[in-house]
């Protein structure tokens, strides 16, 4: 399993609500449990083929979630994403870029777009303002609550 989608399943579960999460797939299976504050993350590998009666070891890691820098203190109102999915600041390749900086935004006024699941998700800008800051970087992964602009 990628290292971005396991790193991206635990944040998820240490924002959330959810206590447990546990997902199969062809590279091995991922139990995410959360308790006590900390997120322990286990991966299991799928076997290998393996000759009958041969003796198979799973290797089983557990460790707590990275501890994330401390953000810099930002001025002004940060727009967070709304979803886990690709940051994109214009509608296509080579088209204009949706705000720039000391770009002047109205609140409803599309500021880029998510793609999630090969949907296209228009973010508006909650607030009206000057574009200060462009914290996302155009075709990068974003997270849920991860800063996108700073709107003073």
């Amino acid at each position: 399993m990628d290292l971005r989608k396991l790193k991206t399943l635990i944040d998820l579960v240490s924002e959330s609500n959810v206590s447990e999460l546990e997902i199969t797939e062809a590279e091995g299976k991922v139990r995410i449990v959360k308790g006590g504050g900390a997120v322990v993350q286990q991966f299991v590998a799928a076997p290998m083929a393996q000759p009958v009666g041969a003796v198979v070891a799973q290797p089983v890691a557990a460790a707590a979630a990275p501890a994330a820098p401390a953000p810099a203190a930002v001025v002004g109102h940060v727009v967070k994403s709304p979803m886990v999915g690709t940051f994109y600041r214009a509608s296509s390749p080579g088209a204009k870029a949706f705000v720039e900086v000391g770009s002047q935004v109205k609140e409803g006024e599309t500021i880029c777009i998510i793609e999630a699941m090969k949907i296209l998700n228009e973010i508006e800008a909650d607030k009206s303002g000057t574009v200060t800051q462009i914290l996302g970087e155009n075709g990068q992964a974003v997270e849920y609550g991860q800063p996108l602009f700073v709107i003073e």
